[in-house]
């Protein structure tokens, strides 16, 4: 299941993801991934959640980002929730035609293997496409 988190620049979604994050690491049972751009949050996140700069990668488009986000799973059978902060950025989408595609991906694969995951867009709910609109859980 993806759940999404929206709302345009500087509403407040990387405080909301972070502090999702850092209250499921008390009641999860499995490890949980958070995916950033960059380091920023190293210290905001609690030492149990693996951080991922996806920059330190190389991943350049939107295929690749689900490419890796398979390897991910593959190494860890014990995944539980991967988080995503600038999912847009991340992941390489370039418009908005693009996100529907690439989040239809994820929900399959965190269907099959049985793990949740959890993104902050930064787009208003308005510019979601319809199907799409059904996994937000936070809209700012």
């Amino acid at each position: 299941m993806v759940q999404l988190i929206v709302g345009k620049k500087g509403k407040g979604k990387t405080k909301i993801i972070l502090d999702m994050v850092n209250k499921e690491v008390s009641t999860a049972s499995g490890n949980i991934v958070y995916l950033d751009k960059g380091n920023d949050h190293m210290y905001e996140l609690n030492n149990k959640v693996r951080l991922i700069n996806v920059k330190d990668y190389g991943v350049a488009n939107a295929d690749e980002f689900v490419g890796f986000i398979r390897g991910i799973i593959s190494q860890d059978h014990d995944l539980e929730q991967i988080y995503f902060d600038g999912f847009l950025k991340i992941s390489c989408i370039e418009g908005t035609d693009q996100v529907e595609e690439v989040i239809n991906k994820l929900d399959s694969i965190s269907n099959t293997y049985g793990f949740k995951m959890i993104a902050s867009i930064s787009l208003d709910e308005a510019e979601l496409p319809e199907s799409l609109k059904s996994k937000v859980v936070v809209a700012l």
